[in-house]
């Protein structure tokens, strides 16, 4: 019998690909990027959008379409419903969006990092839906709520859990643990009042329970041997 014919010379057959790998559920896109770059594109398109007046509520009125059509205003949501999503989307001003996209950036990549695409989109938007739907129930009824906070409180909830002490730096400057950034910040601006009457606790509250709870339900799948 020739060698090449024998069990033990043969090639080991290739490994077997997983259900998730050979769907390629993740598209090879990295949903961080995407998500920051469809957010820009919007911020883009609300400066660039010709002023219109378009009032609401008493003596209140906003001056493009874009965040008129997109944005959450309970009072509208039977007629618009799909801005408990694209409200997440709409920000209002550029430090706004700024803080909103560079903790997407950091806190985002790390998660995806962790959980993979799928599950991080999925916290990302449950999240962020949930948040806005505490601002129906429990928000003035003729308020605007936009931006991403709910989302990235979210992802913030969802990591604290997992991995609370890693180390971050606050201000970039001042290295401390993750659980103590999500607890004086995060925290605290989801407490009704705090941090002024411009601040959509309820979005921030939706979203940091959501991702609480998330982060407790993929910490028993995943091993985690780091930053406990």
């Amino acid at each position: 019998m020739p060698l090449s014919d024998r069990d033990y010379m043969r090639s080991s057959p290739p490994p077997r690909r997983s259900y998730r790998r050979s769907l390629n559920l993740d598209f090879g896109v990295n949903p961080v990027m995407a998500l920051i770059i469809a957010n820009l594109i919007l911020f883009v398109a609300v400066l660039v959008s010709p002023n219109q007046l378009f009032p609401y509520g008493s003596g209140q009125v906003i001056s493009d379409r874009f965040t008129y059509y997109l944005g959450l205003i309970p009072h509208y949501f039977p007629s618009h419903p799909w801005t408990i999503v694209t409200a997440m989307f709409i920000h209002a001003g550029f430090w706004h969006i700024f803080g909103n996209m560079l903790t997407l950036f950091f806190f985002g990549s790390f998660l995806y990092r962790l959980i993979g695409g799928v599950k991080f989109l999925l916290v990302y938007f449950i999240g962020g839906i949930v948040g806005n739907a505490l601002c129906l129930l429990l928000g003035n009824d003729l308020s605007l709520f936009i931006g991403a906070s709910g989302a990235i409180y979210a992802i913030a909830g969802a990591m604290v859990v997992m991995v609370p002490k890693l180390p971050v730096r606050l201000y970039f400057l001042i290295p401390v643990p993750l659980w103590l950034v999500v607890l004086v910040f995060y925290g605290l601006w989801s407490i009704p009042g705090v941090g002024g009457s411009n601040i959509a606790w309820q979005a921030h509250l939706g979203g940091l329970v959501v991702g609480l709870i998330a982060g407790f339900l993929l910490r028993k799948r995943i091993r985690l041997d780091l930053y406990r």
